[in-house]
C-alpha cells in the first residue's frame, strides 16, 4: 500500500481537528460546569433533565401556594380566636355579672346592654376580617364583605351572609340557600394529584379546601324555640332583654346559655383550623424534602464533576499540544532530498 504525502497531511489535519474539538468540549464543560450544553451531545440526559426541571419548578409552585394558604388560614384562625375571646368576655364578664346584677337599677342593666352592643360590633368586624384583600370567612367569594347587620325600624336586627338572611331555616327544615353556602368550597392544588369526580367537581381527597363560611363559625338558622342560632343576633337579643323595664330573668339566662353554646361551636372551629395548620406544616415539610431530592437529581444529571472535568480538560490540552508537535515532524525526508 502506497502512502502519499497528501494522505498523511489529510489524516493529520483530520486528527488535529478532532483533538481541537475535544479540547473545546472539555473547556466548555469546565467553564459551564455542565455535562452537556446541547441536546445532541446527550439526548437521554437532556430529556431526563427537562423532566426533572419541570418537576422542580412545579414543586416550587406548590411550596409558594402552601405558604399563601398557611398565611390565609392563620388569618382565619386569628379571627376565630378573636371571636372566641370576645364571646368569652361577654359570657363571663358581662353575662354572669349582669345576671347577678339583674336586681339592680335600670341604669345598671343599660350599661351592660351597651357593652353587649359594642361587642356585637366587634364580632361583626372579626367576621368581616380580610387577608390581602380577601375576606377570610366569605367562602369562595373572597372579594365581597360577607356579613351585614341592619337595624330595622321596628327595633329588630337583620344579619345577612352574602345577601341571605341568616335567620332563615331550622334544623328540621333548613334554608336551601344557607345550607348551600355553609357547604361552599374553594380547593387549591397542593401536589396530591388533583383529580375530578364524574360530575366534574374536584375530588376533595386530592385537594385542600381553604373555604370556611362564616355562618359555620357564628351559626345560622333558628332553633326549636324560634331564637336565632347566630351569636351576633343573640348578643343583640340579650342587650334588648337587659334594656326592658320588665326584665325577664329566666329569658335572659336562656339566651345567655344559647350564646355560650355558640362559643363552644367557635372553639370547635378553632380546633379544626389548628388541625389543618398541622396538616399544612407536614405538607410543606414533604415538599421541601422533594425539593432537596429533585435538586440532587438535577445536579447528578446536568452538573459536571469538576475534578473529572478539569482532569479531562488537562488531558485534552496535552493531547492537542502533542498533536501540534507531531505536525513539526510530519514531513519526513524523502528520496528526492538525497538526490544531487
Amino acid at each position: 500500500m502506497r502512502i502519499t504525502t497528501n494522505a498523511i497531511l489529510r489524516n493529520y489535519k483530520s486528527n488535529l481537528g478532532t483533538a481541537l474539538s475535544n479540547l473545546d468540549l472539555a473547556r466548555n464543560k469546565v467553564m459551564t460546569q455542565r455535562k452537556f450544553t446541547a441536546t445532541a451531545q446527550d439526548p437521554s440526559s437532556a430529556l431526563r433533565a427537562a423532566v426533572l426541571e419541570r418537576k422542580y419548578a412545579r414543586n416550587e409552585d406548590y411550596l409558594n401556594i402552601v405558604d399563601d394558604v398557611q398565611a390565609f388560614q392563620n388569618s382565619q384562625e386569628d379571627a376565630a380566636m378573636q371571636i372566641s375571646t370576645i364571646a368569652k368576655d361577654l359570657s363571663k364578664k358581662y353575662g354572669l355579672e349582669a345576671l347577678n346584677a339583674t336586681n339592680g337599677s335600670q341604669a345598671t342593666r343599660d350599661t351592660y346592654a351597651d357593652a353587649w352592643r359594642g361587642a356585637q360590633e366587634s364580632l361583626l368586624l372579626s367576621l368581616n376580617a380580610s387577608y390581602e384583600g380577601k375576606y377570610v370567612f366569605s367562602g369562595s367569594d373572597g372579594h365581597n364583605s360577607p356579613f351585614k347587620l341592619t337595624n330595622n325600624p321596628d327595633g329588630t336586627q337583620t344579619l345577612t351572609y352574602r345577601g341571605v338572611d341568616v335567620n332563615q331555616g331550622t334544623d328540621q327544615n333548613p334554608n336551601a340557600a344557607l345550607d348551600s353556602l355553609s357547604k361552599d368550597t374553594l380547593f387549591v392544588d397542593l401536589g396530591f394529584g388533583l383529580d375530578f369526580e364524574s360530575n366534574g367537581d374536584v375530588d376533595p381527597s386530592s385537594a385542600f379546601n381553604t373555604s370556611l363560611p362564616g355562618i359555620n363559625v357564628i351559626g345560622y338558622g333558628l332553633d326549636d324555640d324560634g331564637d336565632p342560632k347566630n351569636m351576633v343576633l343573640l348578643a343583640g337579643l340579650i342587650a334588648d332583654e337587659l334594656e326592658k323595664p320588665d326584665f325577664d330573668y329566666d329569658r335572659y339566662e336562656q339566651l345567655l346559655n344559647k350564646f355560650e353554646a355558640g362559643r363552644d361551636n367557635v372553639l370547635e372551629k378553632v380546633t379544626t383550623l389548628g388541625t389543618q395548620t398541622e396538616f399544612l406544616t407536614t405538607t410543606k415539610e414533604r415538599l421541601e424534602t422533594n425539593k432537596i431530592n429533585l435538586s440532587t437529581q438535577v445536579d447528578n444529571v446536568v452538573n459536571a464533576d469538576m475534578a473529572e472535568a478539569i482532569m479531562d480538560f488537562s488531558w485534552a490540552q496535552y493531547a492537542y499540544n502533542a498533536a501540534l508537535k507531531v505536525g513539526n515532524n510530519i514531513l519526513t525526508p524523502s528520496f528526492i532530498d538525497f538526490m544531487s
